[in-house]
């Protein structure tokens, strides 16, 4: 964080950028999840106090819309002030005008229960025993992340990564997976390495429809990438199969996230029978 008479002397773009990631870094903290390095940490000032003057930084900004302009002299001037919605209106009125909208990965959302526990162990998770995904060739941080979150979610036993996987352990992956890669087990392997004893299946376009599908008990499912979906390689080992999402849009495209959302869903369901 940055001293508020330091932001006077900034110009125009370089201010509201580092004002925005000041807001964001105090959002963080207010909520009791800031990453390390980042807590609120001046002495000269309370963190309620230091809101208010890097608000009032904000306040001088002439691109201000009158609106947030007025909603935050109101809040400012409470007795007892709301920081983190203070935080959350400046920020996103900081994006607006430098004309960058947050991407999931960048909202601040409310703390999730940690992975580890006050003993450094990591809680128990309840999972479908050798239920597992295979994630090939992923690109986006935010895509991964999301695989690890509803893997995690739906009761998934483990995530595979390809060798051209994107790292599960960069920031926005980690972010976008809210505390799930801390939880959930995974490896990164080729095709090769995958376990032998159980079922694979690929989630692709030409296959049999997510309705029909006879689901394993047990077994690994291969999503492929954003741009290239599952790799002829990749299809060649889903020994049990092939399994398509039916659409009916003009583009028929789907997030491989989402994509992969539906699965784990109807692959539950047929579980729980």
């Amino acid at each position: 964080m940055i001293e508020p008479a330091k932001l006077f002397q900034l110009e125009g773009g370089q201010k509201r950028r580092k004002l925005a990631l000041t807001f964001g870094a105090l959002e963080r903290d207010i909520r009791g999840i800031a990453e390390k390095g980042t807590e609120y940490s001046f002495t000269s000032m309370t963190r309620t106090q230091y809101i208010v003057q890097i608000t009032k930084v904000l306040l001088k900004d002439e691109k201000l819309d009158d609106a947030t302009r007025k909603e935050l002299e109101k809040l400012i001037a409470q007795d007892n002030l709301d920081e983190l919605r203070i935080c959350n209106i400046a920020r996103n009125a900081l994006l607006a005008i430098i004309g960058t909208f947050p991407a999931e990965w960048d909202l601040v959302i409310a703390p999730h229960t940690p992975a580890i526990d006050e003993n450094g162990i990591v809680r128990k998770r309840d999972f479908f025993p050798d239920v597992c995904v295979y994630a090939e060739d992923i690109r986006s941080p935010f895509n991964i992340g999301s695989i690890f979150r509803t893997a995690e979610a739906m009761g998934a036993d483990k995530v595979f990564i390809s060798p051209r996987c994107i790292e599960p352990t960069q920031p926005r992956a980690i972010r976008s997976a809210m505390g799930c890669i801390e939880t959930m087990g995974w490896n990164r392997c080729d095709l090769s390495q995958l376990p032998k004893d159980l079922p694979v299946f690929a989630l692709e376009t030409g296959g049999t429809d997510i309705n029909d599908f006879v689901f394993p008990k047990k077994g690994i499912c291969i999503i492929g990438s954003e741009e290239l979906g599952v790799s002829p390689e990749a299809l060649k080992c889903a020994d049990y199969g092939r399994v398509t999402i039916p659409m009916k849009g003009l583009k028929a495209s789907l997030n491989v996230g989402v994509a992969f959302g539906i699965l784990m869903q109807k692959w539950v369901e047929s579980l729980q029978k």
